[in-house]
C-alpha cells in the first residue's frame, strides 16, 4: 500500500532522513522506533504530506505523492495524530471528531472546485439541505467515540480544553479515524499516558487492526511495540539501522547500541532486559 523509496529530508545540509526505504502493506501493522532525534517525526510528516522529500519518492496506493498538497493525503486515505497533541481546545469532542471528516464532505469530494463552492453557498443560505450528511456524520462520529468507552462518550459536548492530557489524544485519535483511513500514522500514541492507560490504548489499536486498517506506530514503550507489530524499523540519525519481525530486532546489537550506546554490557544484553526504563508492560 505504501512506499518509501530512497527518501531524504535535510535541513541547512543536515540530514534528518537519510535515504530511508520502507513498506507498509495492506493491514500490516509496522512500528517505527529509535532514539529521540533519530527522524521518525520527520518521517511522518513526508508521508502525510506536512514536509517534502528533499529526494526519493512516495507511492500510496500506486499513486505518486511528492508534490501533492497534504489535503490530497487525507482525501486518498492517510490520517494521522501528532507527538504533541493537537486539538481545538475552544471546540468540543464531537466538533473536533467532525473535523476528521471534512474530506468526505460532498463539497470536499467535488473534483470541481467550483461546484465544491456551490455545495457550501447552498448549505450555507439553506442549511436543511444538508442536515441528512450532517446527522450521518455525527451518527459515525458517535461511534467512533464508544470505542473509547467511559473516556469520551459521556463528554462528547465538553470543550476540549477541559479534558486531561490522555483524553486529549484520544480524542486525536478519534478524529484521525472519522477520515475512514486506509493508513493510520500514530505517533507516540500513549505518550504521558500511565499503565491503565497505556493497556486501555493497546486494547483499541487491537481493535482497529482487526478490521484490516494499516497502521504506522512510532512509540517508546518497547513492550507496547513488541506486542502490536508484525515488522519493526529501527531509526538512528536519520538512517534506518534495521528491520524486522519483533523477536529479532530486540536481539539485534545495533539496535542495542543505538538505545544504550557502544561497549561490551549494551552488546551482550537485549533491550528488554537493560532498557526497562523504556517499557511500561500492561496487565
Amino acid at each position: 500500500m505504501l512506499q518509501l523509496r530512497n527518501v531524504s529530508r535535510s535541513f541547512d545540509g543536515v540530514l534528518a532522513v537519510d535515504h530511508v526505504s520502507l513498506n507498509v502493506a495492506d493491514g500490516e501493522t509496522v512500528s517505527v522506533i529509535g532514539p529521540n532525534g533519530a527522524g521518525k517525526t520527520t518521517l511522518f510528516n513526508l508521508i502525510t504530506g506536512l514536509d517534502a522529500p528533499t529526494e526519493g519518492d512516495i507511492v500510496f496506493d500506486g499513486q505518486a505523492l511528492v508534490r501533492r498538497r497534504a489535503d490530497e493525503f487525507a482525501t486518498l486515505g492517510i490520517a494521522r495524530t501528532f507527538q504533541h497533541g493537537r486539538v481545538f481546545g475552544n471546540l468540543t469532542v464531537m466538533e473536533n471528531v467532525l473535523i476528521g471528516a471534512h474530506t468526505r464532505r460532498r463539497a470536499a469530494q467535488s473534483r470541481v472546485p467550483l461546484m465544491g463552492f456551490f455545495y457550501e453557498l447552498v448549505n450555507g443560505v439553506l442549511p436543511f439541505l444538508s442536515r441528512d450528511e450532517d446527522i450521518q456524520l455525527r451518527q459515525e462520529a458517535t461511534e467512533i467515540l464508544a470505542q473509547f468507552g467511559d473516556r469520551l462518550l459521556p463528554r462528547l459536548d465538553q470543550p476540549a480544553y477541559s479534558l486531561s492530557y490522555a483524553n486529549r489524544r484520544r480524542v486525536e485519535i478519534a478524529r484521525a479515524l472519522a477520515l475512514k483511513p486506509r493508513l493510520l500514522l500514530l505517533d507516540e500514541p500513549t505518550a504521558g499516558m500511565n499503565p491503565t492507560e497505556t493497556a486501555e490504548m493497546l486494547a483499541l489499536i487491537r481493535a482497529l487492526q482487526r478490521p484490516g486498517l494499516s497502521i504506522l506506530l512510532i512509540e517508546h514503550k518497547l513492550a507496547f511495540v513488541m506486542e502490536l507489530s508484525k515488522r519493526i524499523v529501527v531509526m538512528d540519525n536519520g538512517q534506518k539501522i534495521a528491520e524486522g519481525a519483533p523477536g529479532t530486532i530486540r536481539n539485534d546489537p545495533h539496535v542495542i547500541n543505538a538505545y544504550l550506546g557502544h561497549g561490551k554490557r549494551a552488546s551482550s544484553q537485549t533491550i528488554p532486559e537493560v532498557n526497562s526504563t523504556l517499557l511500561v508492560k500492561p496487565p
